[in-house]
């Protein structure tokens, strides 16, 4: 901005314009308390205001102008008085049918806002803005004008001799996303040193290319015209918008912002618009940002806005979205997570732990679980707890499963090299089970081992995974279990659903949640279920497995009630596939587990 001229022997005098014109200020607001020496505030704001403010009698002739103004134009206040703006070459930026006709619409509104050209000191045309705020007396009758000409002086001094295509759109005359950007950091330092807010407002026509598909782009591009037109009226002083391609325009407000006025700009938006002889209606999605709330960089900012403006599409469009800077840093987080999971995903970081399942009245081993790790370099050995979260219903799951299920058939070849034969349970997730191409994808994968048997690869699916999707779940299990694959609900119990479950879906096993047999020995509600959900899976002829056995006493409880199959600390920790040998060797001089046989 050009700053005011100094001229301390002007600053002395009373200024005309304030005898000459009913100024918008009441009495109270005057503090002088020696007017040969002091100036009212509201003399004082017009002489200093870095912008240049023109004062216009009721037919819109000069009456004063400030020193920002001729500084800004090279014009002295004798040679503008009594004359019109457009006759010192104030003049409008598009002067196509359709902004006249904005324009003279304009004419009966009291405030008004317009992209315009002026001349400058240097004899050259500049794009700027020229808000015009009409006042009226106390009988309602126009009294004078109050104009603001903003010449977006923040570009760079250096680059005025630049063309204006490198600042400013060549279809609607705004500021381009270059010029934004420098706009932006710009206000933020003004922002910062007076204490002031700021906002960014990214706005996206809704459903654009289909409607300039549809009246061409002649009727697009004036519609684009017409639509910047339309959004300047209704900014404020110093007030920005921009366009930074195609249909996408940005707000920068300098002034403090509540929903009611992203609430009148759609409601404005939605009127119609007259173009080529037709009304069309348009709406728009707006997303905004607010510093220093969100206290980030230039750049940053503009991508916040993007990101909320995203976000109102998603609810639906034709609304706004407000960025939350906690709610994102919460986002950002869980992103650099999952990135951080997929390159252990990719860079072997990932174990598969296994946990012996036992016949708990011959003593047999009847399978394992495949549990996952995360050897990670700097953390150590995590468990499922501690990262699975952060990929829950992300497509990262089916990436897991389909790792998980690939190691698994590795691991059962390596076995039956080594002449151990025995089952593996993998846990497959809702979103990997529900994915449309699941029982496809584990054909092709069972297909590169030919040596590994199907039915010693089997699945366990949450209770609640068929919930999303019944007969989508139906559907692929059917599909496995035609591949020869079987599968168990794990957690059963948990759900929602049981009996319905337990009627419909084709399970070959049912494993009872380890929360409830863990304190099944003390705890009577535990118990109930316990002996509830036994019941129910011998009157459908299902057999089942306890989770959580972490003493004989649980496992002569378990027979008793009928349930023999059993995993759990009791019996083993989940270990690495190589310790799994060792441990079978051990297992057979557990005598006082194989005394249960005696039961």
């Amino acid at each position: 901005m050009r700053p005011p001229l100094n001229d301390s022997k002007e600053q002395s005098l009373p200024h005309p314009a304030a005898q000459a014109v009913s100024w918008p200020f009441s009495a109270a607001t005057m503090s002088v308390t020696d007017s040969s020496t002091l100036l009212a505030p509201a003399e004082s704001a017009f002489r200093y205001a870095n912008e240049a403010i023109i004062i216009t009698d009721a037919d819109n002739l000069v009456v004063d102008a400030n020193p920002a103004f001729c500084e800004l134009t090279g014009l002295s206040l004798s040679e503008v008085r009594g004359r019109s703006p457009e006759a010192f070459s104030i003049l409008p930026l598009d002067d196509s049918r359709t902004t006249r006709l904005l324009r003279e619409e304009l004419q009966l509104r009291d405030r008004s806002k317009s992209q315009i050209s002026y001349r400058s000191h240097d004899g050259q045309f500049y794009p700027g803005m020229m808000s015009i705020n009409r006042v009226r007396d106390e009988q309602g009758r126009i009294d004078h004008h109050v104009i603001v000409l903003a010449d977006l002086s923040a570009i760079p001094s250096h680059a005025r001799h630049l063309n204006r295509e490198v600042y400013f759109d060549a279809l609607t005359g705004l500021p381009n996303l270059q010029l934004l950007t420098q706009l932006i950091q710009e206000s933020i330092q003004h922002a910062e040193s007076r204490q002031l807010p700021l906002a960014i407002c990214s706005l996206d026509i809704d459903h654009f290319h289909a409607i300039n598909a549809r009246l061409g782009p002649p009727v697009g591009d004036a519609l684009l015209s017409a639509f910047a037109q339309r959004i300047s009226h209704l900014l404020f002083g110093d007030d920005v918008l921009a366009r930074i391609g195609g249909d996408e325009f940005v707000l920068l407000l300098h002034h403090g912002v509540e929903d009611s006025f992203f609430e009148k700009l759609l409601a404005s938006i939605r009127q119609p618009l007259i173009v080529e002889g037709q009304a069309i209606y348009l709406t728009a999605s707006l997303g905004v940002t607010s510093y220093p709330s969100d206290h980030a960089q230039g750049d940053v900012l503009l991508r916040h806005a993007n990101q909320a403006m995203y976000r109102a599409k998603q609810r639906g469009r034709d609304t706004y979205h407000l960025f939350d800077p906690t709610h994102d840093l919460l986002l950002q987080v869980r992103h650099e997570q999952r990135q951080r999971f997929m390159d252990a995903l990719k860079h072997g970081e990932l174990r598969l732990f296994y946990q012996p399942q036992v016949d708990m009245r011959s003593g047999q081993v009847v399978g394992v679980e495949a549990l996952i790790r995360w050897q990670h370099p700097e953390r150590g050995l995590l468990s499922p707890g501690q990262f699975l979260s952060t990929i829950d219903a992300t497509p990262l799951e089916v990436d897991l499963g389909e790792w998980v299920l690939e190691h698994a058939l590795q691991q059962l070849t390596q076995w039956q090299n080594d002449g151990i034969e025995m089952p593996i349970n993998v846990n497959i997730s809702p979103t990997h089970l529900l994915a449309s191409n699941f029982s496809q994808r584990l054909a092709e994968l069972l297909a590169r081992y030919p040596t590994v048997s199907p039915s010693l690869l089997k699945l366990e699916v949450l209770e609640s995974a068929a919930m999303h999707d019944v007969k989508a779940a139906l559907k692929n299990m059917a599909s496995c279990q035609a591949l020869g694959v079987s599968f168990a609900i794990d957690d059963f119990g948990t759900g929602f659903s049981s009996l319905t479950h337990l009627r419909q879906l084709p399970v070959n096993l049912i494993k009872i949640d380890q929360s409830f047999v863990r304190d099944m020995l003390s705890d009577q509600d535990d118990m109930a279920i316990v002996e509830s959900v036994i019941y129910m899976a011998n009157r459908f002829k299902r057999p089942m497995l306890a989770e959580g056995v972490e003493t004989l006493e649980h496992a002569k409880a378990l027979m008793a009630l009928g349930c023999e199959l059993a995993q759990g600390y009791g019996i083993a920790r989940p270990m690495p596939p190589e310790a799994v040998s060792e441990w079978l060797t051990h297992w057979t001089q557990r005598h006082e587990w194989r005394a249960l046989a005696t039961l």
